[in-house]
């Protein structure tokens, strides 16, 4: 239910979130589990989660740090980082685990901690083919890696070098484009088959690549796949307002430590989860979409990978909620988007 200054809707889910590891887990989690029942953990730590085994480890150290208020009411959606070593009967087991419910694809060297990642696609063919017997999803993060081409072109790039032909050779695997930032991204999700989804984030839709340089170097604004043209960003919000069901949330909030971020060689990534329902809510307020938002952020995401939809809700409100300049992360700081600013709605 939705009206100009109050909508209640299902509790949504994460399909796209970083937590990290250790000390810095229990900074994070309580923002995402707040507003989220449930959400995708991505597996690309310092050590990556490429087993069965690691991902039921992760998942009890997630666990443990959550606030005991959430512990019954926030369930982590564990994933397998993709290598060129992965077996086929390491993905048999994942999808009888119960508990790990996809696997992520990092092109080599595409982005944070991304170095063990696939070097040659055509090397996993025999692990995609049993994901798509056993149905279980492919996470994309679709950008090249080659020098030579432009950052700005590089999801492009990446659909007609590879994506493309994933589709046509593995016509029944499920595949999740995640956080897409193109018009080119969006049209070959609509034009795809049922099998193919999309995750759009909220910083996408909310910056352009302007953001980037306003008043000199934003090193807070910089993520991967970098903000893109303002026509893009407007295709973004196009498609996740328009409630087509391939398109859902997933916000890539991606929390890295201020040192990290503001130095020489800064580190990708946006953190978002302090407003991680309601920078989404801004944005398909000002689309005049506040109707569509509980199918995009509720609804889709759970018909796609196959879960029930949550059954509890939450309330957002019109109301300006003031955001820190940081917030602690383990024993430092991490900002946030929009830091020093404000939020334009706020969960009741």
């Amino acid at each position: 239910m939705a009206s100009k200054n109050k909508i209640t809707m299902t509790r949504p889910d994460d399909w796209h979130l970083h937590v990290r590891d250790e000390k810095f887990l229990a900074s994070v989690l309580p923002d995402t589990a707040k507003r989220f029942a449930r959400a995708i953990m991505m597996p690309n730590l310092t050590d990556p989660v490429t087993t069965t085994e690691r991902a039921s480890e992760y998942r009890d150290r997630i666990i443990n740090a959550l606030p005991n208020e959430y512990k019954l009411t926030f369930d982590p959606l564990m994933t397998l980082y993709l290598t060129d070593r992965t077996t086929t009967s390491e993905i048999k087991k994942a999808c009888d685990s119960g508990f790990v419910h996809a696997v992520k694809w990092y092109p080599a060297g595409a982005t944070t901690n991304s170095a063990k990642g696939v070097s040659d696609i055509v090397a996993c063919y025999d692990v995609l083919e049993t994901m798509a017997e056993e149905g279980m999803p492919l996470l994309v993060h679709g950008e090249v890696t080659d020098p030579s081409v432009d950052v700005f072109d590089r999801e492009k790039v990446f659909i007609d070098q590879f994506l493309e032909g994933i589709l046509k050779n593995f016509p029944t695997l499920k595949v999740v484009f995640e956080h897409i930032t193109t018009e080119h991204a969006v049209n070959l999700v609509i034009g795809a088959s049922d099998n193919v989804a999309a995750t759009i984030t909220a910083h996408h839709m909310l910056l352009n690549r302007n953001a980037l340089f306003k008043g000199g170097i934003r090193p807070h604004h910089y993520c991967l796949p970098v903000l893109k043209r303002e026509n893009h960003r407007q295709a973004l919000i196009k498609a996740a307002t328009s409630g087509n069901k391939k398109f859902f949330l997933g916000t890539d909030s991606a929390p890295h430590t201020r040192s990290s971020k503001e130095n020489a060689c800064g580190c990708a990534g946006i953190y978002t989860s302090h407003g991680g329902i309601e920078f989404y809510a801004e944005i398909f307020d000002k689309a005049d979409a506040l109707d569509k938002l509980e199918a995009f952020a509720s609804f889709h995401g759970p018909d796609f990978y196959g879960l029930k939809r949550n059954r509890d809700k939450i309330t957002l409100s019109r109301a300006t909620v003031a955001i820190k300049d940081s917030f602690p992360f383990g024993d430092e700081e991490c900002v946030p988007l929009r830091a020093g600013g404000s939020l334009e709605w706020s969960i009741d």
